[in-house]
């Protein structure tokens, strides 16, 4: 059974956890362990999410497969991005899957769930950056209709970024 529920402030700390979990498994390879370790110890705090989810205009949602917790995404409406003409557009800031739930439809169902919510609130598409080299993520968003608009670098510490693309669809 697939559940998707919007977060609350009580969840902080489950996607403290599974942010950092799954963005090793996503990005572990970026960067040097250091560089991971220091960005992943300021971004996936139980106090740094609480905070993220106070805040109105991100929309934080978790996907559970039975009762375990598998995935979450982080939605923010009406973001511009200078690549993008359009205004009323969703950033897809935050979207992650446990490795171990791949090839189950379950980051499908949470990307059509966002998108839906999006053009719920009268969106003109949705955009997020991926890094160049998450070669999974970006045939997924490719077959989505998503296209390359522009490109980001991603700072993950004082010394290193990643190279990342924007990507864009239009409803």
């Amino acid at each position: 059974m697939i559940n998707i529920i919007k977060a609350e402030i009580k969840h902080a700390a489950l996607i403290a956890e599974i942010g950092e979990k799954t963005f090793w498994e996503s990005h572990g390879t970026s960067a040097s362990k250091a560089d991971i370790t220091t960005f992943v110890s300021k971004t996936y705090t139980k106090e740094t999410i609480a905070k993220q989810l106070e805040n109105l205009n991100n929309s934080y949602h978790l996907i559970y497969y039975n009762t375990e917790l598998v995935g979450f995404s982080k939605i923010e409406l009406n973001t511009p991005n200078c690549n993008i003409s359009s205004k009323n557009i969703t950033k897809l800031d935050r979207f992650y899957l446990l490795k171990a739930f791949y090839g189950q439809k379950l980051g499908q169902k949470l990307f059509d769930f966002n998108v839906a919510l999006s053009k719920k609130n009268q969106q003109e598409g949705i955009w997020l950056a991926v890094w160049v080299e998450n070669n999974r993520a970006i045939k997924f968003y490719q077959k989505e209709g998503f296209k390359i608009v522009g490109k980001y670098d991603f700072q993950i510490s004082k010394t290193h970024s990643n190279p990342n693309h924007i990507m864009y669809l239009k409803y």
